[in-house]
């Protein structure tokens, strides 16, 4: 799901369609809604959110952490890659820093990190 004004977000559904994923893009006025009510704090919303088997998406993650939770199947709402990070799939730019990929939990609690690349 993404922001009907934002371009980026098509660059990161290209991304993943390159690397093996059916992606369905849905557009939507409330995606800070829809982040929150899958339990992503808004301090750690990116720019859109995807489903995938059960777990939450949210931000420009780069593939390699996507498959690390679909293989692991934590127990965890999801993982979130918070902002728009220069470099990350989807946005132009040399990458100037490791992505901190943090999960998303199901109770509440502050999110902790789940990946760095």
């Amino acid at each position: 799901m993404k922001n009907p004004q934002c371009n980026c977000c098509d660059g990161y559904a290209h991304y993943l369609r390159k690397n093996g994923f059916e992606i369905e893009v849905k557009l939507t006025i409330d995606l800070a809604w829809i982040s929150s009510k899958a339990g992503v704090p808004a301090n750690f919303q990116g720019c859109h959110t995807m489903f995938i088997d059960g777990h939450v998406v949210d931000g420009h993650v780069p593939v390699k952490a996507v498959q690390k939770l679909l293989s692991e199947r934590p127990d965890i709402a999801g993982i979130a890659l918070p902002g728009m990070p220069m470099g990350s799939p989807g946005i132009a730019g040399g990458k100037t820093e490791p992505f901190t990929i943090y999960e998303v939990t199901k109770d509440g609690k502050a999110p902790a990190v789940y990946s760095t690349e």
